[in-house]
């Protein structure tokens, strides 16, 4: 059986030019930026908008599930702290399955990254147009006609204002990381406000009878809680794309994903128990524009609500512009190791940014924002996620025993303990999708290898070098680098 092609940490970094200027890309974001950041791309509409469906599974028990899906993210995270330390590059988890899996494991790990950025930004973008809509009700009694709001499955024409979010993310993208990073953290100051002020509104109404019965579909509305939950974690990996655009990449990508976890799960808890315990898990659950709604309950007003919804308007944009910059800069990996098409590595002298991949970019998940109903769909994200994080559990597992003195300025505790719960954990979740999930997930995963064995394998940058060294490479395998 031939060996798989493997790519070093050493010749990913080196590659990359991740130590010094990566590929002309420039370093300019701090550990405040990067938290920031990670905030950005983490939280949005998992939390203003899909809050309402993980209390429609599991009633005020959601708490529990917020705490699962967190304890699934954060086994992951250390994983993630761990490679994104030691092999500081753009691909993230792409590069991490590249050094510790191989190359065919890589593509299937960017093409399932294809499938979670995409169906997150698009569903996101859906997400911030209820909460424009829900805006312009608080400001001028209207709201954009369904026809220009939605897209036919939902009762529309096409989605403007989704389309409209993702140029806007991608105009500031283009124009350079260090823009992008400043608005990234205003953004995420204006959303923690909001967030925080609706804590202290929903409290001020609290009533314990709102929290019984506390698990009303028992655990296995837990359980499905959890999985809808999962989605509103779902970009603290993005944390790790900005690899080769952080000032001290070893040390601050782990504390940044630590950091940024911790906040998040603190900040989802309190939103959940505030929101419940003020009107009730009945109330809330299903509900689009849940949080304006409880503020407008509580209140007796409407501008509380529109207050929220301005938050929430800034806060999905922040994670449309960092989950857009997550994908861009995954694409430029995959496209410097020659399994995709050579645009997406180009970038631009000016901006120092990939202008041409951003742009591809924006227009490709433009489309179904503005024309798709995502709903059937989200499962099919939430499981390739999930199998991305498993890989990358199991990438520290395999670099551990092949690369025993790589520098790495964060460790996994208790591994390999550690990345095996991880991976427990995350085949929980993807149970929990259900069956005609796995079999969508296997059509999708059987698509990208025939993608690869018809482009990648054969296109493959260490294929070619292989080949270079080895006069009769053209007829063997390339062995492990």
């Amino acid at each position: 059986m031939p060996a798989p092609r493997i790519k070093s940490p050493q010749a990913l970094v080196a590659e990359s030019g991740a130590d010094r200027e990566g590929h002309g890309l420039k370093r300019t974001m701090g550990l405040f930026q990067l938290i920031c950041f990670g905030v950005g791309a983490i939280v949005g509409t998992g939390i203003f908008v899909g809050l309402s469906d993980s209390v429609a599974q599991a009633g005020p028990a959601v708490v529990v599930s917020f705490v699962l899906a967190a304890l699934t993210c954060v086994f992951t995270a250390l994983s993630f702290a761990e490679l994104g330390g030691a092999i500081p590059v753009s691909g993230s988890s792409y590069s991490f399955a590249y050094a510790g899996l191989g190359e065919s494991t890589a593509f299937l790990v960017g093409w399932c990254l294809l499938l979670e950025y995409g169906i997150s930004i698009s569903a996101v973008a859906v997400g911030w147009s209820q909460y424009v809509n829900e805006l312009l009700h608080s400001l001028t009694g209207g709201q954009l006609p369904a026809a220009l709001s939605a897209g036919p499955g939902d009762g529309g024409i096409v989605n403007l204002p989704a389309v409209i979010v993702i140029a806007m993310a991608s105009v500031l993208l283009v124009r350079g990381v260090r823009e992008s990073a400043r608005a990234t953290a205003a953004m995420a100051a204006v959303k923690l406000a909001i967030l925080l002020a609706f804590c202290v509104i929903g409290y001020s109404a609290f009533k314990d009878g709102n929290l019984t019965p506390f698990s009303p579909a028992g655990l296995g509305g837990i359980g499905a809680g959890t999985t809808a939950a999962f989605f509103s974690y779902i970009g603290f990996d993005a944390i790790t794309t900005a690899g080769e655009e952080a000032k001290n990449p070893r040390r601050d990508i782990p504390v940044a994903i630590m950091v940024c976890m911790g906040l998040v799960t603190l900040l989802y808890c309190a939103v959940a128990v505030a929101a419940i315990g003020a009107i009730g898990g009945d109330q809330v659950a299903g509900r689009p524009a849940a949080l304006s709604f409880v503020v407008n309950e509580v209140t007796g007003s409407s501008v509380g609500g529109g207050v929220i919804a301005f938050g929430a308007v800034v806060a999905i944009a922040s994670v449309v512009l960092a989950v857009m910059y997550g994908q861009t800069r995954i694409l430029m990996s995959m496209s410097r190791d020659g399994l995709i098409p050579r645009v997406f590595e180009k970038v631009s002298p000016r901006t120092s940014t990939p202008v041409a991949g951003t742009l591809i970019v924006a227009v490709v998940f433009a489309v179904p924002a503005a024309f798709a109903s995502l709903g059937a769909v989200m499962n099919l994200c939430t499981i390739g996620t999930l199998a991305v994080m498993a890989v990358v559990n199991i990438a520290v597992i395999a670099l551990r025993r092949r690369e025993p003195g790589l520098a790495r300025s964060f460790r996994v505790p208790l591994h390999p303990l550690g990345p095996l719960l991880g991976v427990a954990f995350c085949l929980y979740l993807m149970y929990e999708t259900g069956w005609r999930t796995w079999i969508q997930f296997a059509v999708f995963l059987a698509a990208g290898l025939l993608v690869y064995a018809a482009y990648g394998r054969r296109h493959s940058t260490l294929a070619r070098t292989a080949a270079e060294v080895t006069p009769d490479g053209a007829d063997r395998e390339p062995q492990a680098v």
